[in-house]
């Protein structure tokens, strides 16, 4: 148990010392350029975009073998309880930010598609997402599933490529919004829960699937030990990608806490917020409303 502490208390350090070397940097044309956190490593706010972008040109292909890696599988089970929590009614326009693959989005047609529907109300899903690699897995997921704009009754489904921090949607053009292990890696968190808020209609919901962190030490010593041990060998493996499953394991480690976050959805304008921990605070589902 000491040992364990100890390599806490180390964790924590090394996570500070990176936090305050996050400061600012001159540019050519004499402005400031911030600085941030890409995994453990420091840098410009507008190099850390093109890098995630990269880590998801790179794992496109294989994000459900890199989710089921990441996750042992279960993530399943915790995108299926996500959709319960939301319980999806006809009517409802969805945005599923970050949705590329369209893991949510289809979880949400078929949730609906179970649904009575008497007043034949018509249900919308954008999925979107700043990597067009990603989205056009998830076209061609679509389309063998089935769930094709022409295959569904009284709904229908579009895809955006888009940055989550400049959505081109008009305001309040949503009655939910849901983003799933995304927004970790956004540069600036705060800016996509304003605009999230923004696109969202009065009594519109904001939900985000997220992994989060533990509160016994034992446990999650044993889970940084699979994901740092297990985790980037088995992404070289599988994918042949070491150092994109290197960082998506640390970007899960630099994400703030859920109290914290959910401090940073309050303070973007939702109300009624809460988080629920699943499999021990692995993940966590957050949840507010914009009334």
């Amino acid at each position: 148990m000491q040992n364990t502490r100890k390599l806490c208390n180390l964790t924590r350090l090394l996570l500070r010392r990176t936090s305050a070397t996050a400061a600012s940097h001159t540019t050519a044309s004499g402005g400031t350029e911030q600085t941030t956190h890409f995994g453990y490593q420091t840098v410009m706010e507008s190099e850390k975009e093109l890098k995630v972008h990269e880590v998801f040109e790179q794992v496109a292909q294989s994000y459900d073998l890199m989710n089921d890696a990441m996750s042992m599988g279960i993530h399943r089970v915790w995108k299926d309880i996500f959709i319960e929590r939301l319980g999806p009614e006809h009517g409802m326009r969805l945005l599923d930010m970050a949705g590329g693959t369209g893991d949510i989005s289809f979880r949400y047609l078929k949730y609906l598609a179970k649904q009575p529907n008497p007043k034949q109300r018509d249900s919308h899903v954008t999925v979107s997402d700043i990597n067009q690699h990603m989205l056009n897995v998830g076209k061609e997921r679509a389309r063998q599933l089935g769930l094709t704009a022409d295959r569904l009754p009284n709904a229908s489904i579009d895809w955006q490529c888009a940055d989550a921090e400049k959505l081109p949607f008009k305001s309040e053009s949503f009655t939910a919004y849901t983003i799933a292990f995304g927004i970790r890696n956004c540069t600036h968190v705060d800016k996509v829960l304003s605009e999230a808020y923004r696109v969202l209609q009065p009594g519109g919901r904001f939900m985000c699937l997220e992994f989060s962190h533990l509160s016994n030490e034992t446990l999650q010593w044993l889970y940084d030990q699979y994901s740092f041990q297990v985790i980037p060998p088995m992404g070289q493996l599988l994918a042949g990608q070491w150092h994109a499953y290197q960082y998506l394991v640390e970007s899960i480690r630099r994400f703030p806490r859920q109290e914290q976050f959910k401090s940073m959805i309050e303070r973007a304008g939702f109300a009624h917020v809460a988080y629920e921990n699943l499999t021990f605070g692995v993940v966590s589902i957050h949840s507010g409303f914009k009334l």
